[in-house]
Formats: C-alpha cells, structure tokens, sequence
C-alpha cells in the first residue's frame, strides 16, 4: 500500500541511499548465481529500476524485502532464459560446422572482476566465495538471504517464492557444506 502525501515523498528521497547501501551485496548475489559480470549488473539494475517504478512511495521499511524479492526474481528469470538458450544451443549444435566457435567463448573474461582475484590477500574470503559459488542455486541464495541479508525464514521463503520447510531444507544444506568446505580454517 503507498503512502501518500509528505510521507511518500520523504520516503523517495531515502530511495538513493537505500539503494546505494545494497547494492554490493546486491551484486554479489547476483554474480554468485550468474557467474557472470555484465548479467549479475544488469540483474541488479533491473530490480532497482522495479523497485523505483513501482515501490518508491513504499515506506523505507518495506523497501528491502520489495528490493531482495524483485532480485530474486530476476535471477530465478535469467536462470529461465539460460535454460532455454542452453536447449536451442545444444538443438543447433549439429547444425554448427565443427570450426564454429561459441560466440560466449570469444568474449574475453575481465580478470579484474574475479573475486578470488579481488580479494586475493584475504583467504578465508577466497575459499568462502568458492563455496559459495559451488552451492547449488536454491541453497546458496537461501544462505545469502537468511546469512548476508539477515532474513528471517518467512521473509527468505518470500523473496525466493518457495514455502518455508523449502527455505529451511536449502538453507541447512548450505551451512552443513560451506562448514564442511571451510572446517580447516577453524
């Protein structure tokens, strides 16, 4: 329900430094279930750009939840378009001549983006984020959710639109793995 008046507008302008304060994490989130620079930024922008347009008079309270269930969404989308692309490819792959070279393939990789790079002096966040990005996508965004974000269950359960048992499941996984992967460093 928007707030009307005074308030929304004061709300609004909160909404640039909200959204400054997330969207590291944000991105994270983003690159650790894509893999991928341009589409982990894209992801991000799309769900700010949503979260403007259709929340910004929403009190500053609602707005993480909002912003955390739109990101969700997104990337549960990108995951969608990556199947169906990944189908047509494999479909058309005889059709290929065996020189053809994945376009993917010719697009050189920014090694400054590499979080291991980024953060080689630290490695417990090395291995960490290797852990993380081995986890399967329902557990590892339910651990950043419920880990990084600080969601309880339910609001975990809401922004990734499954049921709470699910959340609870995915997030129990995550922990006993990254445990197991991370134990040495104790």
């Amino acid at each position: 329900m928007a707030t009307g008046g005074d308030d929304g507008l004061a709300a609004a302008q909160d909404l640039p430094a909200f959204l400054a304060a997330i969207e590291g994490r944000a991105y994270r989130m983003a690159w650790f279930a894509t893999h991928d620079r341009e589409d982990a930024l894209e992801l991000v922008q799309e769900a700010m750009m949503g979260l403007v347009q259709n929340y910004a008079t929403r009190s500053p309270e609602e707005w993480r939840p909002l912003f955390l269930t739109i990101l969700q969404s997104r990337i549960r989308d990108w995951h969608r378009r990556q199947s169906v692309r990944n189908r047509f490819r494999d479909w058309l792959s005889p059709f290929l001549g065996e020189d053809e070279e994945d376009a993917f393939a010719r697009v050189a990789a920014d090694p400054s983006w590499e979080p291991e790079r980024r953060l080689e002096d630290d490695q417990f966040s090395a291995r960490l984020d290797a852990a993380l990005a081995a986890l399967p996508l329902r557990q590892q965004q339910a651990f950043l959710l419920r880990a990084w974000e600080g969601l309880d269950s339910a609001g975990t359960a809401a922004a990734m639109g499954c049921s709470l048992s699910s959340v609870k499941t995915h997030y129990a996984r995550a922990l006993a793995r990254l445990r197991s992967e991370l134990e040495d460093l104790r």
